[in-house]
């Protein structure tokens, strides 16, 4: 069942939080609670996607992930959505596009995990993504140093935001990004499927 589009007002401040959430866990509860605060966001979106395209296998269905995220994430300053199904998208930067045009106005950041900034750079149009919305990264176990060392760290070096100015963020023109370093939960989901605690049934 699709979820309709948020409502968002011009000059609001809105966390992206985007991922398959197979399954969402107390970390990424812990993560948006975070930015929330440090970032100083009015809202963030959870946009749990229809399908990770740097992973082979598929998620669970993605009635199953929504239902479970909601369940996980309780809080009126976040929305649990099928945004990017909605859209059509696959890739961040794509979804992006089309939520600057949908909403203009809006400020929105672009929130990862430590292990995506890792990463980044596989991403599709990865230099492109920097370039449209300032980014808010939180650390998580084990990524640190991987995290803070990697290509999209190192290119955009010159765009990073000291942690004690983290509650500007919203307000830069990108190329912006911020690491925070913040009390870390362990659970994952892969720990998750792993230990058979989650089947992702409808």
């Amino acid at each position: 069942m699709k979820t309709g589009f948020p409502i968002a007002a011009p000059g609001m401040a809105i966390g992206l939080l985007g991922g398959s959430f197979d399954p969402a866990h107390e970390g990424h509860a812990h993560l948006t609670h975070e930015a929330l605060k440090r970032f100083r966001l009015d809202r963030v979106w959870w946009l749990v996607s229809p399908g990770n395209p740097l992973k082979a296998d598929g998620p669970a269905p993605l009635a199953a992930r929504l239902a479970r995220a909601r369940a996980v994430m309780r809080d009126p300053r976040v929305q649990v959505t099928d945004i990017e199904a909605q859209l059509g998208t696959r890739y961040t930067a794509d979804t992006l596009a089309l939520l600057a045009a949908r909403y203009p106005g809006v400020r929105f950041v672009w929130l990862m995990g430590a292990d995506n900034l890792a990463d980044l750079h596989l991403w599709r149009n990865w230099r492109g993504i920097m370039g449209q919305v300032p980014v808010g990264v939180l650390a998580r176990p084990g990524q640190r140093l991987a995290a803070q060392c990697s290509r999209a760290a190192r290119e955009f070096a010159f765009a990073r935001l000291a942690a004690a100015d983290a509650p500007m963020l919203a307000q830069l023109r990108p190329p912006a990004w911020c690491y925070l370093d913040m009390p870390m939960l362990a659970t994952s989901s892969s720990d998750l499927r792993a230990r058979g605690l989650w089947r992702g049934a409808a």
